[in-house]
């Protein structure tokens, strides 16, 4: 069986678990509440490879209970019905321990099913997730849970577990084979914080270095360009999106570029388009109306020549938006009507605005004064709804462009 290195050299106890000091060092919760000889049901939540199923193995050798798992991505309903009605057995009378991986897959029934067996201690259940828990697990188990979070590991304290993964490679070969710290550094730097994706790096270049050291050619020879970890339907998507477009917000145009490069190279070309589209209505706005028409027009761009190439002119969008200056008052306006149309306010329009043929009693089809046949095409007449006639939802912004536009309407209008 050809089992990973990341499995061959899985730590056995929790001082072997590489990184997690806030939860597992010597004054960590979960080492704090594991030494006092406390079972309590658990819920890991981190991104892949940092060690949630490790540490949940040594909880289970520990314990002294039956141990089962089930990864939900393939486990269905008649396979947790299984597991549970072994606490019915002679060997599952005491309880069982149930690792469950994954359980934001388990829909809203299947994780009820759990309830009661956790309820009264029939099972302890260890839960992992890669989503945030307070949003995917059913809010009974998660009130029955302890949450911990497991942490991206350092480009450091993946190093310094590449130096067991070169102990076991060396013992299982037979040879004195090094690994160079630019090596190193150059495979904890791709990995995205993943323990597990390090050590695959690891033994791939180990067998392709031709000489006594593993360089960092040997890692490009690999074929180890970049194994960061990235759900485009998860968290990582949202945040690295809400990054880019809070740096544009914020009118920082290095941090704009950075996020944007690394939404490319994980390959979201969509997920940057899309949002880059909203960002020069929502956050340039009118404060500068041409950003958007410059974005859309980069974005086409970048859709028609596809990656590599399409970094080039988003880039140039992501760095004009990020040096524009900023308005949100449209969006503003939009949200305040957005509100009164939900609180049921403004459901009927002033006739002259209807496009009827048909005009009841008292309702003139000139009542609609046509605002080209007037000096400076406008003249006063009430649009909005009678029980919102004196409703202001837009506020002028204090950019130069919104407060000429101010300027001009206060002259037509004669407003003071």
């Amino acid at each position: 069986m050809n089992t990973p290195l990341a499995e061959r050299i899985r730590p056995r106890d929790l001082s072997s678990v590489c990184g997690q000091g806030h939860i597992l060092g010597e004054n960590g919760p979960l080492r704090r509440l594991l030494e006092a000889g406390k079972m309590t049901n658990m819920i890991f939540y981190g991104p892949s490879g940092v060690g949630k199923t490790t540490v949940a193995n040594i909880i289970a050798e520990k314990a002294g209970l039956p141990f089962r798992k089930l990864n939900a991505t393939v486990a269905a309903g008649k396979d947790i019905k299984e597991v549970l009605g072994e606490t019915n057995s002679m060997e599952g009378i005491g309880g069982i321990l149930l690792y469950l991986d994954e359980i934001q897959y388990l829909n809203k029934k299947q994780q009820q099913t759990l309830l009661e067996y956790i309820e009264d201690g029939r099972v302890t259940l260890i839960a992992s997730t890669t989503e945030n828990p307070y949003f995917y697990v059913y809010k009974a188990i998660l009130s029955r849970c302890a949450v911990f979070e497991f942490k991206e590991l350092s480009q450091e304290e993946i190093a310094g577990n590449l130096a067991r993964g070169m102990e076991e490679l060396n013992r299982e070969n037979g040879m004195e084979k090094t690994l160079s710290p630019e090596a190193a550094s150059l495979i904890a730097a791709r990995c995205g914080g993943d323990v597990r994706a390090s050590l695959g790096a690891l033994e791939l270049s180990y067998y392709v270095a031709a000489g006594k050291e593993i360089l960092p050619a040997d890692v490009d020879a690999a074929g180890q360009k970049n194994y960061a970890s990235y759900d485009r339907s998860g968290d990582d998507h949202y945040e690295l999106l809400s990054a880019l477009q809070k740096s544009v917000r914020g009118s920082d145009p290095d941090a704009a570029v950075f996020y944007l490069a690394k939404l490319l190279e994980l390959g979201d070309l969509a997920g940057a388009c899309r949002r880059m589209l909203v960002m020069a209505s929502e956050d340039v706005g009118l404060a500068y109306s041409q950003a958007a028409v410059v974005v859309q027009s980069c974005v086409a761009s970048a859709q028609m020549v596809g990656l590599p190439e399409a970094a080039i002119p988003l880039a140039h969008a992501v760095v004009l938006m990020a040096t524009s200056p900023k308005s949100n008052s449209a969006n503003e306006a939009l949200q305040a009507a957005q509100k009164d149309i939900r609180a049921g306010l403004g459901r009927d329009m002033p006739s002259r605005l209807k496009n009827n043929h048909f005009f009841g009693v008292g309702e003139k089809k000139d009542d609609y004064l046509y605002p080209h046949d007037f000096p400076n095409h406008w003249t006063p007449q009430q649009y909005l709804p009678d029980d919102l006639k004196n409703k202001v939802y837009y506020q002028y912004g204090e950019n130069k462009a919104e407060q000429a536009a101010k300027a001009y309407w206060d002259k037509i209008k004669k407003c003071k």
